[in-house]
């Protein structure tokens, strides 16, 4: 239809090749009425590429996966490749046959991603297939990975507090053996004695990653430390579970006492009475981050180590 080559028609739609610019657009203008689609299969012979990447989660809700898939996506959708997405449910044998799927089907990249910010062990028998961890850190030092920014989230929250004029800041969080309630605390603490305030009841209070821990932490401080005047907590929901117990107690929020979260999870976050300010870890560009790394991997620029994002604050109605 448009009167050149095969060869010459190839290179119009492909992009490549030097031709007159109205013969590439007569071949294009051809393609666009015959409704021309070309044939992926035989492109991925051709080229050695699937045009396809797999991501491998832990996180079954989707709750951190999806914002990460999603800037994944987005980063990858540029290039018109498309995410195959397996979820684990934590089960080291679902994750083996998944690799195994995967290498099946020869995506051309992966993509692992968790919901916990815990350093991982790296997948096995990956075959040379390049592979990126997001949010959640390979061990393996050789690796590729994308992080959320713990320390410089908590250091946003805990300045701003001292910045507001508060002196006697309680922090409750998760459990001592996840990486994330460990580090948020330990940089807590340390900017806490250097700004010369009171760490509140003077310890950290861990526990789990639960409104009704949220209450009854809360309220455990406000018993032992009645002049707690801000709780700085390690998730939305230990944060509105606190903001409850504040309320039930006349305390107001946040003239009395102050309340901080993170993560910044709309459905808590603007669920709660007052909505909270929360540290947000900004998923979707770790997503994003990640696929590019992917991609410079894939095509032969794989670079190794830790990329932290940045957290920000998000300002709301509670501190």
């Amino acid at each position: 239809m448009a009167g050149v080559s095969v060869g010459t028609a190839s290179k119009a739609l492909n992009g490549s090749g030097r031709m007159r610019p109205e013969t590439r657009q007569r071949v294009l203008d051809a393609a666009r009425r015959l409704d021309f689609q070309p044939n992926e299969a035989a492109r991925s012979l051709l080229g050695g590429r699937t045009w396809t990447v797999g991501l491998i989660t832990t996180d079954g809700i989707g709750r951190f996966s999806t914002p990460v898939l999603l800037g994944a996506e987005d980063a990858l959708g540029a290039g018109k490749i498309s995410v195959l997405l397996c979820d684990t449910r934590g089960d080291a044998i679902r994750e083996r046959h998944y690799v195994e799927t995967l290498l099946a089907r020869r995506v051309d990249g992966i993509i692992v991603t968790g919901r916990r910010t815990d350093p991982r062990e790296p997948l096995n028998g990956l075959r040379g297939v390049p592979t990126v961890y997001a949010l959640t850190p390979s061990t393996d030092s050789s690796d590729m990975s994308v992080a959320s920014d713990d320390e410089g989230g908590a250091r946003l929250a805990v300045e701003y507090l001292i910045g507001a004029g508060r002196r006697r800041i309680a922090h409750i969080t998760g459990p001592a053996h996840h990486a994330a309630a460990r580090h948020r605390a330990r940089l807590t603490e340390d900017l806490i004695g250097q700004a010369s305030v009171e760490l509140s009841g003077g310890r950290v209070h861990f526990g789990d990653w639960s409104e009704a821990w949220g209450r009854r932490a809360a309220h455990t401080v406000l018993r032992t430390a009645p002049d707690t005047d801000a709780f700085f907590c390690g998730n939305d929901q230990i944060a509105r579970g606190a903001a409850d117990t504040l309320r039930e107690e006349g305390h107001r929020v946040p003239e009395d006492i102050a309340v901080i979260g993170y993560d910044n999870w709309d459905t808590m976050a603007l669920a709660s009475r007052p909505p909270l300010t929360t540290v947000d870890m900004n998923l979707p560009e770790i997503g994003r981050i990640a696929a590019l790394r992917l991609l410079n991997a894939i095509d032969g620029r794989a670079v190794s180590g830790v990329e932290t994002v940045p957290c920000r604050l998000v300002i709301r109605d509670s501190a």
